[in-house]
């Protein structure tokens, strides 16, 4: 007799120790007088998710949606822990390329869904409500999809860093 068993989910949380987390948290209500911590918390995950798939792939572009890029501007803030947590994961140094903020870019809903696949198919479960074009926390760009150094130097408008 055969069993299946459900994929196994992975855990945004476990990227960071719990001091980590709590610090990108903290930056992110900074940032946002008066946000909910759960909220903060779900945001903060979310760009783990984001942070983790992006790294893991080779091909297609990814971009947080305006929400999920507060909690990954925080993350980046943190320095260390974001160059850490980028070597751990093995993958691509994943580089924040920040545009002036275009909603309405044609580019931006179909992005958005495509990145979502790919946080399900890298194992993670999709905070849908948290990846919605619509506006954003306190962050003022948008960005173009997260790419490697070789093709955002070849292919992606580049802001100030």
């Amino acid at each position: 007799m055969s069993t299946t068993t459900a994929p196994r989910t992975r855990d945004a949380r476990s990227l960071l120790t719990p001091v980590q987390f709590a610090g990108v948290a903290a930056t992110v209500q900074r940032a946002n007088p008066g946000m909910d911590a759960a909220l903060t918390e779900r945001i903060v995950l979310e760009a783990l998710k984001f942070v983790a798939t992006a790294a893991g792939r080779s091909s297609g572009r990814m971009a947080p949606s305006p929400v999920v890029d507060e909690g990954w501007h925080a993350l980046i803030l943190h320095t260390r822990v974001y160059a850490d947590l980028t070597a751990r994961l093995g993958g691509t140094f994943v580089h924040h390329i920040p545009q002036p903020p275009n909603p309405a870019h044609p580019q931006v809903p179909g992005i958005l869904a495509y990145t979502q696949a790919a946080i399900r198919s890298a194992g993670f479960e999709v905070d849908e409500d948290l990846w919605r074009p619509g506006p954003r926390a306190s962050a003022e760009c948008q960005h173009v999809p997260a790419c490697g150094d070789t093709e955002c130097e070849a292919n992606c408008e580049s802001g100030p860093n």
